[in-house]
């Protein structure tokens, strides 16, 4: 019952928007979130919302406060009015402030409000933030707990949740924008080029730097919930709001063990419990609606092109017409005219009914489904099958295991070899190798000094040293690098995607 009488207490904290009133109480809201901690008087209200040009009286606005406090979103306030007359007295003696949850509602209904139809960008660049973030905190951990290194590591944490929240809500926001532009029937032209390329560039981009930085936030969640104790021992040494019984308390992200499990499982989870599976699954989603307006754009059988601007601008005419005029528009748009029987028409399966029947009391006409949906006397064949791709994408997939297991054997290769002046490498290490040192010196900026470039997906780290030469023997040729004293290590441990699956 307590639970049934707390959501009936929250749902009236919405009461406010959907009244009659509603933009009055909107304007005393907005008042009292400007500032903050506003405590002002219904007499107050009345004459600052005279100022923004909306006329209400002191007893209106007395009115919409007290039901505004019946809600729960305004408090009565318990500062004693300090006044030199008892007239300022009556005035002032009922002063109000804003409740905790009525600001918060007032704020997200506002943000509501003020925001546009368009899409949202996706927040992509915060996945690489909380990669490095859930890093530095490891790291603290290291050393010994401070004060000054506690609010270090509470601070990283509440960080990282916040980033975490607002990635999901860009990406929950831009998939539901996404999905509803490409339902509609009216897409088609330069508009439906315009969302195509979106649809191929920007959705690819972002499921492309989700499968990039996902295997390492979930590395690195792993080695979080190792050591899960001894972070919520420091998260709980931080000086916080403490009020025991007295009222519950809304903690900040990530200061609970059930927290941290739901973010890995969000990372490292399988299905709809995995964030990058959702992902994949909505872009196909959507990739599957935008196909499926290219097959309507493309059916010979239909119009081949919208409706819509010939229907906003027979709802122009029809606005602008008398009744007399636009019943004969709407009769000439639509065909509805009133039945005439020109012709005695097909043959009817029952000889009673004539040219006289009323078609409500005459059997149905069949109608072929063509005519019925599309409008389409042409007679229609059986249509094509689409060709079934799954053999050559599982070509494809296979060569790309292999693939990646050559490389993660050359890349074990590679980190046992260490420095790499003398050594001996097979033909994949040494191509691995090639591709590491490309990489480095391309973003070196001086290459005097000492350089190193880690590839994360392999765990691999690449140092450079200026100066000597570094020679490497392989079966088919030598490899001869000069000005650089070359060293190679694992960044992290790796094992062989072969005796992986072997296990």
């Amino acid at each position: 019952m307590s639970e049934s009488r707390d959501i009936s207490a929250h749902l009236d904290l919405f009461r406010y928007l959907t009244a009659d009133e509603r933009l009055e109480y909107i304007a005393i809201m907005t008042r009292f979130t400007a500032s903050l901690l506003a405590d002002m008087s219904a007499s107050t209200v009345s004459e600052q919302l005279a100022q923004d040009g909306l006329n209400l009286e002191p007893e209106v606005a007395e009115a919409r406060c007290r039901q505004l406090v019946r809600w729960g979103n305004l408090v009565p306030s318990l500062r004693d009015a300090r006044v030199s007359t008892v007239a300022d007295y009556l005035r002032a003696r009922s002063r109000y402030q804003v409740s905790s949850l009525g600001g918060r509602v007032h704020r997200g209904a506002i943000e509501i409000m003020e925001a546009t139809d368009g899409a949202r960008e996706v927040a992509r660049e915060l996945l690489g933030q909380i990669a490095d973030a859930l890093e530095v905190a490891l790291g603290l951990l290291n050393g010994p707990v401070t004060p000054e290194r506690a609010d270090q590591v509470a601070g990283i944490v509440t960080t990282i949740f916040n980033n975490q929240r607002l990635f999901t809500a860009s990406v929950t926001d831009f998939y539901a924008y996404l999905s509803g532009v490409l339902s509609r029937f009216d897409l088609h032209g330069e508009e439906y080029a315009q969302f195509k390329q979106l649809l191929l560039d920007y959705v690819d981009l972002i499921t492309a730097d989700v499968n990039r930085h996902s295997p390492l936030i979930a590395h690195a969640l792993d080695r979080v919930l190792d050591r899960i104790d001894e972070l919520l021992t420091v998260l709980d040494s931080v000086q916080g709001l403490a009020l025991g019984d007295l009222a519950d308390i809304e903690r900040s992200g990530g200061r609970t063990r059930i927290e941290w499990e739901q973010l890995r499982q969000w990372y490292s989870g399988s299905g709809h419990e995995s964030g990058p599976g959702q992902l994949r699954a909505a872009a196909g989603q959507a990739l599957g609606q935008l196909i499926a307006n290219a097959k309507r754009m493309l059916d010979a059988s239909s119009t081949g092109f919208s409706r819509r601007a010939d229907l906003l601008r027979l709802a122009v005419m029809l606005e602008q017409s008398s009744d007399a005029s636009a019943e004969r528009l709407f009769a000439a748009a639509f065909g509805a005219w009133s039945a005439r029987h020109l012709a005695l028409g097909p043959e009817e399966p029952d000889p009673r009914v004539g040219p006289m029947t009323p078609w409500s009391a005459a059997d149905p006409i069949d109608v072929p489904m063509s005519l019925r949906e599309r409008g389409n006397r042409v007679a229609r064949g059986r249509t094509s099958r689409i060709p079934d791709t799954a053999a050559d994408r599982a070509i494809v997939e296979a060569a790309a295991r292999e693939d990646a297991w050559r490389n993660r054997d050359a890349a074990v290769e590679l980190a046992a070899a260490g420095v790499l002046d003398g050594a001996r490498l097979s033909p994949d290490a040494r191509a691995v190798l090639l591709d590491e040192l490309a990489r480095l010196l391309a973003t070196q900026a001086d290459p005097t000094v000492p350089a190193e470039t880690t590839n994360h997906d392999l765990g691999l780290t690449l140092y450079a040293v200026p100066g000597g030469q570094t020679v490497i023997q392989s079966q088919d040729g030598t490899l001869t690098v000069h000005g650089y004293a070359l060293t190679i290590r694992a960044a992290q441990v790796l094992a062989s995607p072969k005796i992986e699956q072997a296990r």
